[in-house]
């Protein structure tokens, strides 16, 4: 008889969902499921809208990530407008971005997988969390990780206009600029990031390199996928996360394509699942193969690690020299072993620190030209940016008065649903055998296999028509059930 065991809900992400299990009549794992119960309707009630407030509509698809939102909104309000913003508004840009940057990255790494390294993946329930890393680690290290969140929302409101859910990004640049003082206290603020950035580096060398079986956990077969990789590049094959091409390189490391954000449809396509409202992006020139990975398979990743894999360096000298140490560390170009995604994702912290000082010390970027004002008729545009999660792509297609008429979102999680489906199967059939005792510990290592990937289902998920199962039960002051409301259950 068919063994069932479900992680309901599944812990430590950005959303809901959840992980079904099905063991056979021998004990062992037959397959697995990765199911995301939620709906967001972005896609369909932004059509009728003016195109100049989808950067601030599809920013509230979620309270994580809603910097990288705004900028691919924007990015494609600016190409169906076809306006170039000036120097101004796109430093303005990228620094707001560079600094939201940090946050995030600091966020999953400190709160969200760091229980599983610095606790232990087998450590107490009550333990695996925040505050057991900072009674761990120390108060001062928590200190660290508040401040470096504060730092850099505070950039976010001065060049934002808020510190959650930016508002002055618009067609043609930006709708204000930032003095020079704010320049140079932006400046300062982003000289102690990139302090932060070494110094995380450092912990993590310590804390995690220095454990053997944490180690040997990286290096293991368990959570090792040979697929292809993706990630935004600068003119040099250098890693950036506002603007650039799209690199896809093979599991062999060389490069598959590179492309133009305006020729996305001519190399990704996205299969479905009945079980599932989130898709499954593969790379046209492959195909689609099912669940699969090598290079005769078009699943691709989008993570920290995909871009340090996709790309030829870091184009920062601190994080350059750490993308070395990386590599050489792992035995060479590409890392498949999908745990080493937070060792990647460190670096880009501490290159999103030195781009926002980079940022903060030219003087252009508190000058008076942040705008440039659209004056042709809005037609169609690509937005790409690598949101921490992902390679993050926004189209809108709009008539002639600027009103959408057709909106496709691909945002980060939803590149690596296929990879994420892959590495929980291969982690529940390498942990989970004939005669184990499945333990929350054992549970807790299956989620593992997607926390590297840091998914965030609040704006992955799309489907039309969509029905989400739902349960409300009513209760009066005392516990007692009033009534119970169900749709779709």
């Amino acid at each position: 008889m068919t063994q069932r065991i479900t992680i309901d809900p599944i812990t430590r992400l950005e959303g809901h969902g959840k992980i079904e299990i099905f063991l056979n009549d021998e004990g062992d794992v037959a397959n697995t499921y990765f199911q995301i119960p939620e709906l967001r309707g972005f896609e369909r009630f932004c059509v009728g809208r003016p195109v100049e407030e989808l950067p601030l509509l599809t920013n509230r698809i979620c309270g994580v990530c809603p910097e990288a939102h705004h900028m691919a909104g924007a990015k494609a309000a600016d190409a169906v407008y076809h306006v170039d913003p000036p120097r101004t508004a796109k430093n303005l840009r990228e620094l707001l971005y560079s600094a939201f940057y940090v946050t995030d990255h600091a966020t999953h790494f400190y709160a969200l997988a760091g229980p599983d390294f610095v606790m232990g993946p087998d450590a107490p329930v009550a333990e695996r969390n925040i505050l057991g890393v900072i009674h761990k680690v120390g108060l001062e290290i928590g200190g660290k990780v508040i401040a470096a969140r504060k730092a850099g929302h505070a950039v976010v409101e001065m060049i934002g206009g808020r510190k959650v859910h930016p508002c002055t990004a618009i067609p043609g640049g930006m709708t204000k600029g930032i003095t020079e003082e704010q320049r140079k206290e932006i400046l300062e603020m982003g000289k102690w990031a990139v302090e932060f950035g070494q110094f995380s580096l450092k912990l993590f060398n310590d804390i995690v390199l220095g454990n053997k079986a944490y180690v040997d956990l990286i290096l293991g077969d368990i959570y090792t996928h040979q697929t292809y990789y993706m990630g935004m590049v600068d003119e040099n094959n250098k890693s950036n996360f506002y603007d650039g091409k799209v690199r896809v390189v093979g599991p062999d490391g060389k490069e598959f394509v590179k492309y133009e954000p305006k020729d996305y449809t001519k190399h990704i396509a996205e299969h479905v699942e009945p079980w599932t409202y989130l898709k499954f992006p593969y790379l046209k020139g492959v195909g689609w193969k099912g669940f699969v990975d090598g290079k005769d398979s078009g699943v691709y990743c989008a993570t920290p690690l995909s871009r340090v894999n996709a790309s030829d360096g870091m184009a920062t000298p601190l994080a350059q020299a750490e993308y070395e140490r990386f590599f050489s560390t792992l035995g060479g170009k590409p890392v498949h072993q999908r745990l080493a995604t937070h060792w990647a994702r460190l670096i880009e912290l501490l290159y999103a620190a030195e781009r926002w000082v980079e940022l903060a010390s030219d003087p252009e970027t508190s000058g008076p030209n942040f705008h440039t004002v659209p004056t042709e008729t809005p037609t169609e545009g690509i937005g790409i940016v690598e949101a921490p999660r992902g390679t993050l792509t926004h189209h809108y297609t709009t008539d002639e008065r600027g009103v959408v008429t057709k909106v496709n979102l691909i945002v980060g999680t939803t590149n690596n649903y296929a990879p994420i489906s892959m590495s929980i199967n291969k982690a529940a059939r390498s942990l989970i055998k004939k005669g184990t005792v499945v333990t929350e510990p054992i549970l807790n290592m299956v989620e593992m296999a997607f926390r590297s990937y840091d998914p965030c289902f609040g704006c992955a998920t799309h489907s039309l028509p969509g029905q989400m199962p739902l349960e409300v039960t009513i209760r009066d002051a005392d516990g007692n059930t009033v009534d119970v409301l169900k749709q779709f259950c």
